[in-house]
């Protein structure tokens, strides 16, 4: 059930007092369609939960199928044990734009993109949707992927235990701006300010020292580019698998 003073809307996340942006509130976001942009543009996130009372905080890669979260680990790490059960977490995810150099401490900042998602964690017990999803999770990274590599062994199916989360609550948070200062600090601090932006590439691929010849980078991954921004190529992929 959603905690009081809910807002919804079909094409918004409920509004509520654990997910409505406070700090700044005007560069909140709650519409699905920026909140999934920034979920789908990254690769890894940190999902926090509660065990016996002590918060731990988890980085995993993960994907997104509508209002559905996945992740995977190892079926004996003590993250999957304690989802099992059906926990309370909240996954979040960071995208780190620009450093922000001001003239005073207090305006020193960055530019970001950012969601927390709330949910409660579930096991995905079914062999054949287990499956499934663990090729959807190669295939969101490398298009098509799942069709050329061997399938999992049986140790390897068991080893992996596949995680997922409805999307009861989320909240985007953006700051895309420049430098904002006081007005009489622009006159009166001598400090160069400046914003450099940070963006994360692809780098030059390095074949395998033991590739087959005759073997090259299959059509679907063309949007790996060296010098491609991994937000951008993350996003692109996500569309070629899941359109």
């Amino acid at each position: 059930m959603s905690p009081p003073d809910s807002v919804t809307s079909p094409d918004s996340y409920p509004v509520t007092n654990v997910n409505k942006v406070k700090r700044v509130h005007e560069r909140g976001r709650y519409d699905k369609e920026t909140v999934h942009a920034i979920l789908d543009a990254a690769l890894v996130c940190h999902i926090a939960y509660v065990i016996d009372g002590r918060p731990y905080c988890t980085p995993t890669s993960f994907w997104r199928e509508g209002s559905h979260l996945y992740w995977h680990g190892s079926s004996a790490s003590r993250m999957i044990r304690s989802q099992k059960e059906g926990v309370d977490v909240c996954l979040t995810v960071t995208h780190l734009d620009a450093l922000v150099m001001a003239r005073s401490g207090f305006h020193h900042s960055v530019n970001y993109r950012a969601v927390m998602a709330f949910g409660k964690a579930h096991v995905i017990d079914d062999p054949e949707e287990k499956l499934k999803l663990m090729d959807r999770f190669i295939d969101r990274i490398y298009p098509g992927r799942s069709k050329l590599i061997r399938q999992p062994n049986k140790q390897e199916f068991k080893a992996t235990t596949m995680i997922g989360m409805e999307i009861e609550m989320a909240s985007g948070k953006i700051r895309d701006k420049h430098v904002a200062d006081e007005e009489e600090d622009y006159e009166g601090v001598p400090a160069w300010s400046a914003l450099y932006p940070v963006r994360q590439v692809i780098g030059e691929p390095s074949d395998c020292a033991r590739q087959l010849p005759g073997l090259t980078r299959p059509d679907e991954m063309s949007d790996f580019v060296p010098g491609a921004r991994l937000d951008e190529v993350m996003s692109k992929t996500y569309r070629r698998t899941f359109g």
